[in-house]
């Protein structure tokens, strides 16, 4: 079956999730939304599930992402630049 691996890329379902009963897991980038997410609402139960989602190192890659990507729509939403609003958001003096 030679599309079998590209299928399973594709749609996020590998032999892991197969196993599972064809459940498929969670992303970094699911990970990392749904991280952000209880973080803003401070909901230590969902942060706590959420976090074992992904090994730590990806939700930490997910979540950098997540801000860059957040910042940058800020940005452009805005008019200025990634580091007025990185600045701005975090309450210090913009330079």
């Amino acid at each position: 079956m030679a599309g079998g691996k590209a299928q399973e890329r594709r749609s996020g379902v590998g032999p892991a999730a197969a196993r599972e009963g064809g459940r498929r897991g969670h992303n970094l980038f699911e990970a990392a939304s749904a991280y952000i997410s209880a973080c803003a609402e401070d909901d230590q139960e969902r942060i706590d599930e959420v976090a074992s989602w992904v090994s730590p190192e990806a939700l930490s890659f997910g979540v950098t992402e997540l801000a860059c990507r957040a910042v940058i729509a800020l940005a452009r939403d805005r008019d200025e630049s990634p580091g007025t609003v990185t600045r701005s958001l975090l309450g210090l003096p913009t330079t």
